[in-house]
Order: structure tokens, then sequence, then C-alpha cells
């Protein structure tokens, strides 16, 4: 039975009445769409309950498999859907209009769920059935992940044109997932995390008002579609603190500036994937414990429970994950919500004095940084002007200096190191899943095979439509679908907006970042040690010692290469870092126009194999061969070996988490590539 609060009881055990769990999912996609359409069936098989798709690197920014930026990045980091044939073979016997699918999709969006539509009718779903979340949130695009394609305003049209279609056509449709996930994996306080959130809201909304495609009636309809997809870390009170000031931030702002009366159309629903930037490499065992506590933030308190939630892998760290692997996420989810009792209670954290006041503290904080934002003029200015991402690697060099120093304990890396032999890890190779380099070739062909087949006219035509509708003011989603059935590429759905809206280059953040000495003593007495190396070496070499950081391929996560470039400024390096997304010979001409004496590379979708070597190549056509060249990312040993046969002078991999360290790593390579004592 149950009472009117919905608390009933299970009375062949006396026990109450369990609420429905959340959604249970696991991010995957890799290689192919037969390959992840697999993946898919095993993982529902096994008990899940919805779908997470990763897309590869090239949908995401908007390139066929074909494109020069997407050599050594087809298949890598998620599926490659280059048209509705692809999506057809992607959900082939999953029927999608009992699906709830989420996509991890943002510059190309609109394209992607056009393909999932068509899809859908063609398996004979009314659009209306649908549900799910297209993530389609490009301001942390901008700030954290790099998958941006167009500038800001072109890229809030698309936002905007796709909520005005969703909320009438495909009801049941989240169209965006406003993603605080990322902003916190580069290095977001809670209280950052929260505002920054927030103030991406306000600029979609107001651009979605502002658009007048939605009467205002309509409105409380539009809200109540937005979800979040948020981020939890292993601080996990604090971060259901975090979510209960959220669902309070959320509620004041549409009640208040939205004029949203229905509190039905006001609940803050969110999904969650656990953090993967505490993730350690070393140790990876202790990784599963990681994600069960910060699991436990987002579902042991039911006033603020997500709806939906994915855990990564014990081994992401080390690279891409086995199904096993995701077998065991999964697993851990389904322990929490059928062995433990979590889902039987009302909210065991109300009335906490302790609870209530970190909240009000997160809210206070939260609020003081939205005003800051607003009165620069929103998110989009403080996305333009630099602030927002220097406030984030500011914040993420100061965690860092904080696990440097010591202050910030992680087991295994820089506290209880000492370690018995892992029967996990007996066999590297295959500790993590790998990609069939054949992968890439394959799409290639696949994608010749497609065009051969279709009718160039009516592919034509498609994209006439679709560029007339960027041109002026009309709702894009129409001719988006359009080109969707008329069997047009990834590739050309995004060439014709990037002809008509430009492309974009993000600020870095770095310049505007002020780091001071480390917070212990001995950590800024080591980095002083270091400054006066490079001095010493400056005066040898007659001239300042220059580093170049560089991002080759379509690799959007610049943490890394951030804190690198950071801190190689404040140990005097002269830094050149022009950011993601460039080519090899891009890197390597800026190496020749620079003058560098060193170049390192920060690669963390796994093509490390493929764009390393045309980099050392390209240093050897310009006559640098002696230029030494260092790279970090997430590469496997084995991998590591193979670098290093092939020229470079160094690997650095996430266990490296000494940056001075790495930076007197610097000055001995520079000065053996010089011939310096």
């Amino acid at each position: 039975m149950v009472d009117q609060a919905g608390q009933g009881t299970d009375s062949s055990v006396g026990r109450p009445e369990r609420d429905r769990p959340w959604i249970v999912r696991t991010y995957a996609g890799h290689s192919s769409p037969a390959e992840s359409n697999a993946l898919y069936r095993r993982n529902l098989a096994k008990g899940q309950t919805g779908l997470s798709v990763a897309f590869d690197l090239p949908t995401q920014t908007g390139y066929d498999p074909d494109h020069p930026l997407a050599r050594g990045e087809v298949g890598k980091v998620g599926v490659p859907v280059a048209h509705v044939g692809d999506m057809r073979a992607l959900f082939e016997g999953i029927p999608l209009d009992r699906m709830n699918t989420s996509m991890t999709i943002n510059a190309t969006a609109m394209w992607l769920l056009a393909l999932y539509q068509v899809v859908a009718e063609e398996q004979g779903a009314d659009p209306a059935a649908l549900g799910g979340t297209t993530q389609n949130d490009i301001i942390k695009e901008y700030l954290s992940r790099g998958t941006y394609v167009f500038p800001p305003g072109p890229s809030l049209r698309l936002i905007t044109d796709l909520i005005a279609y969703t909320v009438t056509e495909i009801p049941k449709w989240n169209p965006i997932n406003v993603c605080s996930y990322h902003l916190q994996e580069a290095g977001a306080t809670p209280v950052q995390e929260l505002a920054y959130s927030i103030c991406t809201v306000i600029a979609v909304l107001d651009a979605v008002v502002a658009s007048g495609q939605v009467p205002q009636e309509r409105m409380g309809d539009v809200c109540a579609r937005i979800s979040f997809f948020v981020n939890a870390g292993v601080r996990f009170v604090e971060e259901m603190c975090k979510m209960r000031a959220f669902g309070a931030l959320w509620d004041d702002l549409l009640r208040t500036r939205y004029g949203v009366e229905n509190p039905k159309h006001r609940r803050f629903r969110y999904g969650v994937q656990v953090n993967s930037l505490g993730l350690t490499e070393a140790q990876p065992e202790n990784n599963v414990i990681r994600i069960v506590l910060e699991a436990l933030g987002v579902t042991l308190s039911k006033d603020a429970r997500c709806r939906a939630l994915q855990l990564p892998a014990w081994n992401e760290a080390l690279g891409l994950p086995r199904p096993w692997d995701q077998q065991w996420s999964l697993r851990i989810q389904q322990i929490l919500a059928y062995e433990t009792d979590l889902l039987e209670y009302e909210d065991i954290f109300e009335g906490s004095v302790v609870i209530e006041k970190r909240v009000a503290e997160l809210v206070e904080a939260a609020r003081a940084e939205i005003d800051r934002v607003q009165a620069m003029g929103g998110a989009v200015a403080a996305v333009e002007s630099g602030y927002m991402k220097s406030q984030l690697v500011s914040s993420q060099a100061a965690r860092r200096g904080r696990i440097e120093s010591g202050e910030d304990v992680v087991v295994g890396v820089n506290r209880f190191t000492e370690t018995e032999p892992n029967p996990l890890l007996a066999d590297l190779d295959a500790a993590i899943q790998t990609v069939d380099p054949a992968v890439e070739a394959a799409a290639k062909e696949a994608l010749a095979s497609w065009r051969a087949k279709r009718d160039p006219a009516a592919v034509d035509e498609a994209l006439l439509t679709l560029r007339e509708a960027a041109k002026s003011d009309t709702n894009m989603v129409p001719a988006t679908l359009a080109c969707a059935r008329a069997g047009v590429t990834t590739g050309e759905w995004s060439e014709v907006l990037r002809e008509v809206f430009g492309e974009y280059r993000a600020p870095t953040g770095v310049s505007g970042v002020a780091v001071g000495a480390s917070a212990s003593t001995a950590a800024g007495d080591e980095l002083a040690a270091v400054r006066e190396r490079v001095a010493a070496t400056g005066r040898e070499l007659g001239r300042r010692v220059k580093v170049l950081i560089g991002k080759p391929g379509l690799d959007g996560h610049s943490n890394g290469a951030e804190q690198i470039a950071v801190r190689a400024r404040d140990a005097g390096f002269e830094v050149v870092y022009q950011g993601i997304r460039l080519t090899p010979e891009q890197i390597v001409a800026a190496a020749v126009q620079e003058d560098v004496h060193l170049v390192g590379l920060s690669i963390l979708s796994g093509s490390h194999l493929e764009l390393v070597p045309q980099v050392l190549d390209g240093l050897r056509a310009a006559g640098l061969g002696d230029l030494p060249v260092v790279v970090g990312g997430i590469i496997p040993d084995r991998d590591a070996e193979t670098l290093r046969s092939a020229g470079v002078a160094a690997v650095y991999t996430p266990k490296d988490y000494g940056m001075t360290a790495i930076m007197s790593g610097f000055v001995d390579i520079i000065r053996a590539a010089n011939g310096l004592a």
C-alpha cells in the first residue's frame, strides 16, 4: 500500500516501499556504429535502463572521417556518425520510442538530433514519443571541453532554434543539458560550477525570449525541459550540498526572472557523471571507492537525488575501458539502487543544521559570482573577455598546487604510495581496450560508398535550403531534417554553417592567470631553484628559453596543456601556447616562426601514435630534427616506448603530478639538446 505522501510499505518484509531508481547509464561508444550497437545491446541486457552516447571528436566538431583534421581521431573517444545510415546502424534493433537516450553532443547537436528523429520515424515512432537529451551547451565548450565550432552568437541561435522546435514537436525531449560537469573537470570550485551554470541558463533563456519563437505562456514548458548535467567529486557531503544549492538557485531564477509559476516546471532535473578528474593512474584500484563515494553524493539525499547517473570505469586514467570495466561500474549503480536501503527513506538530511549552513554559504557565494558575470554583460561576454576561462585555469592551478604541496592528499599519488603489485594490471596490454587502427580506413571507405549511392541533386537542394535558412531568421531544424533525409554528411552540414557563421577560437585563459609561489615553503624553494636554472640556461644560450605547448588534432581537453603553460611561465620560460585544435603543420610552423627550444605536445584522445610522428616528420623536414619534443597525455607504457623510439625526448602521464619536476626535466632536455654541461 502507499500513503498520501507516496511512502508506502512492503507488507511482505515490513520495509518501506522503495522509490523508483534513477536512470542507470554508462557513457559508451567507440570504433564504429556497428561495434557501438553491439555494446549498447550487451549493456541493456545487463540491466542498463538508458543510453548515453559518446561521439568521436570529428562528429563532435563537424568533420567527416576523411577530413585532414580527423586524422587519427576517428572512433577513438566515441562513435563516428557521418550520416543517417550510421545512425541507423547505431540503433539497429533498439526501439527509440521506448528508450531514454542521452547524446553528448554540442556544436552539432541540431544535426545529430535530426538524424536521431529520422531514424526513429523510419522505425515507425512518433517524434512526440521520443525521450532523451541533447547536451547542446556550448558555453562550457568554450570554457573547458573545446568541441565548439561557431562563434557564441550563432551557437546560441542553433540552441534557441532547437529549443523552440522540440517544445512543440518533441515535447518529451530535453533540448539542452546545461553542463557543469566539465567545469569541475577544468578546475571549477563548487561556487564556480553553480554560478557559471546559472549564467549559462540565463544566456540561453534570454536568447529564447528574444527570438520570439516561444510565446510567454509556454516559457514554463521550455524551462520544464531544461535539464542539467553535473559533476560529483569525492568530497561527497559538499557535493550533496551543492546539488541542494543548485535546486534553490534554479527555483528562484525561474520565479523571479522568467515568471514561471508552476512548481513542476521549476523542478531541478539533473543527471550525473561522477568525477573523472580525480581518477588516478597510480594505484587505479583505488578509483573504485572514489566512484562509489561520488555516487553517494548525488543519490543519498532524496531531495537532491539525480534523475540519471553514469559512472566512469576504474581504469579510465589508463585508457579506453573494456566492456568488463563498464559492467563493473554498472554493477556499482545496481548495488546502490537494489541492495542498499537508500531508496526507502525520505530525505535523511532534512533539518540538518550543518547541511543547511553549507547550502546557504554556497548559494550566497554563487549569487555574488552570478552578479559579477551579469554585470560584465552575461556569460557570452565573460567568455569573449576570457574572464570565466581564466578563473577556471586559476582554480585548477591552485588545486594542482595543493596536491603538489601535500595539502590535498591523493591516496596512492602523494601519500600512501607503497603498494603491492596490482593483479588487474598484470597484463597491461589487456587492461584497457584499444581501437583497431583499421577503423579510420573503414570509415573513409564507407563514407565514399555512401556518397556514391545518394542523389547529388537532392543533396545540393537540401544544402542550399540550409544555407538560406542560416542567413535568415528562419528556424533551422526543418532544413536540417531535410539534409538528414537527403543523405547529407556531418561535414557537409557543418561546412555550410562554417561558411555562413564563421569559426571561432576561444581565449585560452592562460595569460590572465596569476600564480604565485606554491602552498608550502619546500614547493616554493623547488620552483625558485628551477627558475634559477632556467635563467642560467638562458644566459648560456644568449636569449630567454622559449617553449611551445601545442595541442594537435581535435582533442579539446586543454587542462593539462594550460597548467603546463602556466607553470612553465611561472618557472621563467617564455611560453607560446596557441590553444586547441591545431594541425601538425601549424605546430611545426609555430616552432619555426617562434624559434623555440622545446616543443611540448598534449594529447588525451588516444591519437598520439598518429599525430606525434607527423609533428616529428614536419620538424625534420623544416630542418629542426634536433629540436626536442616531449609528449603528455593518457599514454600506455607500450605506446610511450614507441614514441621514445621515434625520437620523443620524454613522455609524461597523469602519474607525473609534480609539475615543477616536469619543468626541471624540460631544462635538462633543453641543455642536453644544446650541448650544455
